[in-house]
């Protein structure tokens, strides 16, 4: 299920995003009528998308949609007047917030939260090979610091030492990863 933040003054435009939104697939909306709000909703939950209805009581929304954009991996998307839209989108596009001017088309906010929707699955995709890859590296560091203990320790060469993390992780069944912990814990001072 697909959670949204509503962010917008309390108000008939805000009954009307939310109806748009459910009528898009966003079943569990929280909303916020303020940045204050917002940013303590955030705190406590993620979401797939934030809708911000500018402008806000307590700020622009511009300020919001920017921190917003940088602290969370929800689809950042904000509503601003027609006569403010193209000077905010130069302002927000480079961030990675999507800007829609006022009044809204129910066709082209189908669109655009399609797109969001499209965004937001290629960051999180990019996101989670960054960890994986982070995880690689840090695995690749604790083989390689059990390869210099065996060196060290033991005067094996480096090739001496590769060979010896892959035979004990053949013959035990284990990761490399796993037998350079036990290395590591034996080995070092």
């Amino acid at each position: 299920m697909k959670r949204v933040l509503l962010v917008s003054p309390v108000g008939s435009g805000a009954t009307a995003l939310g109806e748009l939104l459910k009528a898009e697939g966003y079943a569990c909306t929280d909303a916020a009528c303020s940045a204050y709000g917002a940013a303590q909703k955030t705190e406590s939950g993620e979401y797939d998308l934030i809708l911000i209805n500018a402008p806000l009581p307590d700020e622009t929304g511009i300020e919001l949609s920017l921190r917003l954009a940088k602290t969370t991996r929800a689809g950042v998307v904000v509503i601003v007047p027609q006569k403010n839209a193209d000077e905010v989108s130069d302002m927000l596009t480079d961030h990675g917030v999507l800007v829609i001017a006022k009044p809204l088309n129910k066709h082209l906010f189908h669109h655009y939260l399609c797109f969001i929707d499209c965004f937001r699955t290629r960051l999180l995709s990019v996101v989670r090979e960054n960890e994986e890859l982070k995880t690689m590296v840090e695995d690749i560091k604790m083989i390689d610091r059990a390869k210099l203990l065996l060196v060290t320790c033991l005067g094996m060469s480096e090739e001496q030492a590769h060979r010896y993390l892959e035979k004990q992780a053949m013959d035990q069944r284990l990761s490399r990863l796993e037998i350079a912990k036990q290395v590591i814990r034996t080995y070092q001072n």
